[in-house]
């Protein structure tokens, strides 16, 4: 497929002339789309939860492999079919039931490409202060915020193979800066902590980390694999999927929990800003490669949510083509982005803190379509053409039962620092589990990613006995 040329196929099942490539290429995408500087944060928020240098990167990297190899599962299932992981959503919950989790995808990743553009011209916004302390920071931000969304809209609309391009040079690039980045701040680095926290705060880390990380990307795995030969290998397509997801960000978590060891005072302000305190301790001659780490980082994962939402637009039913799907979504970025950045003084929290209320849905959505997938493996079927066009079964009620059921147990087990949202979830929990690490973990997404799939494996087992 030519790089250059705009990406033509939507949510159709890709032609098997198209297909190409290797599952070794799915690490790339992956890869860059979690190497920005939010994973080290990450390892300091572990961190908090008790534990000790050893126990933290134990838990964390379990969790990471975990949370990342369900997006592996995932994506073979685009290399069976060609077909994006949204609209294949339709098998377990029918053509007009898919609405339902296709709405919550989209939102989903509009937020989050919002959040990550707005982070990336904080970012530079920040930085620039000090290479160019002239330059106004309104200005500034503006001059960030626009390249920022620019890149990401001509990424998104040029399609699969450019993304494929540029998350493999962004991620050659984002390895060698953050090695140099890293080898500056090895001074700052030690092992001092110790582990005050129990058995149930290992397990809080785990969990923890899996919704830091490949929990937010379950609805996108098929979305990258569409493209590889049906003949593809589906354990090589997992296993390069995880590896890409889960190594990269494990060596910024790593880094984290050693520098919450070694400096306390700049872990803690690092946890709040990644970026701009972390480069506050950084030479002026780094700042530059610095600025391009941290933008690029948001940008790569800003660019996989911007594909990924247009294909949730077309699975709803839009009458749009891909790429001008991808616009409408860039528009509803920029949009978003100015108020964060120019309008809102206290929006950005309370829209995290619903996006974990969508997290918990789409744990629910992919453990029944996993089951799905499975079940029509095990008895030797694919996926129906018909998922394509109107028509067939509009509704399949055991998923949209193991859904719902699954997400309101999910929101009643997470917690929220929003009072206003604080009102909604939680319900489940008492005042002490709130305060303890069962409400920090927000838990409620394992939960819900367990329960929906011992449900949807309970009522299709016994639709089928009637």
């Amino acid at each position: 497929m030519d790089t250059l040329a705009v990406e033509q196929n939507g949510i159709n099942a890709v032609p098997p002339e198209e297909r190409r490539g290797r599952a070794a290429d799915l690490f790339w995408p992956w890869a860059g789309s979690n190497l920005s500087l939010f994973g080290v944060a990450f390892g300091i928020y572990i961190v908090g939860l008790g534990l000790g240098v050893v126990p933290a990167i134990l838990t964390g990297a379990l969790g990471y492999v975990l949370s990342f190899a369900l997006v592996g599962l995932v994506a073979i299932a685009g290399t069976r079919s060609g077909v994006p992981t949204m609209t294949l959503g339709r098998a377990p919950f029918g053509y007009q039931g898919n609405k339902l989790p296709a709405v919550f995808s989209y939102v989903s990743n509009v937020g989050w490409e919002t959040v990550l553009v707005t982070l990336a011209a904080q970012g530079g916004a920040a930085i620039l202060g000090r290479v160019a302390p002239g330059v106004p920071p309104t200005t500034a931000t503006a001059v960030c915020f626009a390249v920022a969304a620019l890149v990401t809209i001509a990424v998104g609309v040029y399609g699969h193979a450019m993304i494929m391009a540029v998350q493999r040079y962004l991620t050659y690039a984002f390895v060698v800066l953050t090695v140099v980045y890293m080898i500056l701040m090895a001074p700052r680095l030690g092992a001092a902590l110790e582990t005050t926290g129990g058995p149930g705060d290992w397990a809080g880390g785990v969990i923890f980390a899996m919704t830091l990380l490949g929990l937010g990307w379950v609805n996108c795995g098929a979305d990258y694999s569409r493209y590889l030969p049906a003949s593809t290998r589906p354990s090589s397509v997992a296993l390069w999927t995880t590896l890409g997801g889960a190594l990269p960000p494990m060596v910024l978590l790593v880094f984290g929990v050693l520098l919450a060891g070694g400096d306390a005072r700049l872990a803690e302000a690092a946890g709040a800003d990644p970026v701009g305190a972390l480069a506050g301790a950084l030479p002026t001659w780094f700042l530059l490669p610095y600025l391009l780490t941290a933008i690029g980082g948001f940008l790569a994962g800003a660019i996989m949510d911007i594909y990924s939402s247009g294909l949730s637009m077309l699975a709803l039913g839009v009458p749009v083509r891909r790429h001008y799907a991808v616009l409408i979504d860039g528009v509803l970025m920029v949009l978003g982005g100015y108020y964060l950045l120019f309008v809102s003084t206290s929006f950005l929290a309370t829209f995290q803190a619903f996006l974990a209320i969508i997290g918990v849905v789409m744990a629910a959505w992919v453990a029944v379509f996993l089951v799905d997938m499975w079940r029509c493996r095990a008895h030797g079927r694919g996926y129906d053409e018909a998922l394509l066009r109107p028509g067939g079964r509009a509704f399949h009620w055991p998923g949209l039962v193991a859904l719902v059921g699954g997400a309101v147990v999910g929101i009643g087990l997470i917690s929220s620092a929003d009072p206003n949202i604080a009102r909604v979830v939680g319900f489940l929990m008492s005042e002490e589990m709130r305060a303890g690490t069962f409400g920090s973990a927000n838990i409620g997404v394992v939960v819900a990613l367990v329960l929906a799939g011992a449900l949807y494996f309970v009522l299709t087992a016994a639709g089928r006995r009637r």
